[in-house]
């Protein structure tokens, strides 16, 4: 497949990349409903079902790209679909939602969850500095991967326990697509996993050789495909439920769910990524986590004046992605 995408015309190539990410939405949708009805069948109680297996079905397209990029050693790609992604999630889909209708935000995501997503991104810039390695001087290698993956496994412990305390105290806690669960049988359940994690991993074949191959024909260095075209594809099911959303205003937990992708994002996909095979950071990586962290701090400064997200605020968000946009085009 990759030496038909080399020598194919471009408009075929692009073709292909949007069936790529077709593959890695439905694909993951497949999964999760398959993983979800087994657990649900198996009597695990739905809000760990929502805070592990669904919640983490979000971030299976960003997972499937920068694990298959890591194999194939295009660390550029790998680190900026993760990168890319986050900034988009946080800036324009949260930006956009609070355009439509200003965003309630939980205390939570306040006090626990966007400070947690600053410390992982700084940890990511940490670990890429501080590793020194013979594919060039900052590396995340294998023992970061565990690290990541560690702290992945505490914060999905820490959640679970928190929404437990909660519900033990009568608090009312909203788990995401908990009430639209199905139930399939056993051999539907087993073929919808089987079927999504074929697709996924096609679909992140795909994905990364086309996006290679767009990059090299348009003249863009891997780190801005994955800035731009990867990471906004993957996204993509994010900002058109947010909208929706928004439309029906329906958007009081559209914060904590970007925090919780970006945490997601980083612990898990750069987590397993970097565990199977080492990733090496741009110097311009290092500068778009940077970024990232400053505006998850805006956010969080946004967020916690009277706990809502505005109007004017959403259109500075919006706004300032662009203009990251822009930025990261002529750089």
């Amino acid at each position: 497949m990759q030496e038909f995408i080399q020598g194919a015309a471009l408009p075929v190539v692009v073709l292909l990349l949007v069936v790529g990410f077709f593959l890695l939405i439905k694909g993951a949708d497949c999964f999760v409903e398959g993983s979800s009805s087994i657990a649900k069948r198996l009597k695990v109680p739905s809000i760990i079902i929502g805070l592990t297996i669904v919640a983490m079905g979000t971030s299976l397209p960003e997972t499937a790209v920068s694990v298959t990029a890591s194999m194939v050693n295009n660390n550029a790609l790998a680190i900026s679909n993760v990168v890319g992604s986050n900034i988009f999630n946080l800036m324009f889909v949260i930006g956009v939602c609070s355009i439509l209708t200003p965003i309630a935000v939980q205390r939570d995501t306040v006090v626990r969850d966007i400070p947690l997503s600053v410390i992982c991104a700084l940890l990511l810039a940490g670990l890429g500095v501080l590793a020194i390695g013979d594919k060039g001087p900052y590396i995340l290698g294998h023992l970061d991967g565990v690290i990541f993956l560690a702290l992945f496994a505490c914060y999905i412990v820490m959640m679970i326990r928190s929404a437990r305390k909660a519900r033990a105290e009568g608090k009312e806690v909203a788990i995401e697509c908990e009430e639209e669960l199905k139930v399939l049988s056993y051999p539907k359940s087993f073929l919808f996993i089987a079927g999504g994690a074929i697709a996924i991993a096609a679909g992140g074949d795909l994905t990364v050789d086309t996006a290679s191959r767009i990059a090299i024909e348009l003249g863009m260095s891997q780190t801005l495909v994955g800035l731009t075209i990867v990471s906004i594809g993957t996204s993509l099911p994010e900002l058109v439920t947010s909208i929706v959303a928004a439309r029906k205003d329906e958007v009081d937990m559209a914060v904590g769910n970007a925090v919780g992708s970006n945490i997601f994002n980083i612990l898990m996909v750069l987590g397993i990524a970097s565990a199977i095979n080492p990733i090496s950071i741009l110097t311009e990586n290092l500068v778009d986590i940077m970024i990232l962290v400053g505006f998850s701090i805006l956010v969080w400064a946004f967020a916690a004046t009277k706990r809502k997200i505005t109007r004017k605020e959403g259109i500075a968000m919006a706004g300032l992605y662009l203009v990251y946009a822009v930025y990261i085009i002529l750089r």
